[in-house]
């Protein structure tokens, strides 16, 4: 074998379960995984990119109108992939307690690609994954603007957070200053290592992925990855969707 990443097949996560407020009233009646954008639900496009990047098995996790997204799924034969289904119909259990409760249904031996279904972007999921495997988690960021940022040292490893605005700062790192870090927007697709999971133990059963890499970042590797010609829409809010219609009409 000439290299120990030789093998390793994606596997990757879709946060679906969110119950989509900026898009109502749209999604007083479905899911935020359901609008559709250029005639097509969010959730069949980013599947299609992950299955276009070589994703293996992908785990969906849902909660807000979840039987129409699982239908969804049933009805197309999970477009030939291994989807398993995360329920959180119970509780939303948040990025972070979303993914923790997942750890069961992923191999644990290789890393995790982890895309919100509401972004769209023109990043190469595959080359991304590949530039991942090393770090125990890698955060696709970009220079657009924004009130809250990551913050980065000169090589890149996740040193803490700022709100520009409010001035907040969280860091693991005592007074540390914004100004003399890298300042990156976070994308919504990052890759998670199992290797993580047992630092998730002592958190609460809800909780937020970049709370967790915050918390964590002094004692873990978790990196930034910077694409400079990033293209990038958050489709999260009614306000975006026009524009959403024409990034889709523009995509290859």
């Amino acid at each position: 074998m000439t290299s120990m990443h030789t093998d390793i097949k994606m596997q990757a996560m879709v946060f679906a379960a969110g119950l989509g407020t900026r898009l109502k009233p749209l999604t007083d009646t479905m899911p935020k995984a359901m609008v559709s954008v250029g005639g097509e639900p969010l959730i069949r496009r980013v599947l299609q990119g992950l299955s276009q990047a070589g994703a293996g098995r992908v785990v969906v996790n849902v909660h807000h109108f979840a039987s129409q997204i699982t239908g969804y799924l049933a009805a197309n034969a999970n477009f030939g992939m291994d989807i398993r289904i995360s329920d959180e119909t119970d509780r939303l259990l948040d990025t972070g307690g979303g993914l923790r409760k997942a750890a069961p249904l992923f191999c644990q031996d290789s890393p995790i690609l982890i895309h919100n279904v509401d972004i769209m972007s023109n990043v190469s999921l595959a080359g991304f994954y590949a530039e991942s495997l090393a770090a125990d988690a890698t955060l696709l960021v970009s220079e657009r603007q924004t009130k809250r940022y990551l913050l980065f040292s000169d090589d890149m490893r996740l040193v803490g957070w700022t709100n520009v605005e409010t001035g907040e700062v969280r860091s693991p790192y005592a007074g540390i200053d914004p100004q003399s870090c890298r300042m990156y927007a976070f994308s919504g697709i990052h890759v998670f290592s199992p290797r993580l999971f047992p630092l998730m133990q002592p958190f609460p059963e809800k909780f937020g992925i970049i709370d967790f890499y915050l918390d964590v970042c002094a004692k873990a590797d978790i990196r930034g990855c910077l694409k400079p010609d990033l293209r990038l829409l958050d489709v999260g809010k009614l306000s975006s969707l026009a524009e959403a219609e024409r990034f889709a009409s523009g995509l290859v």
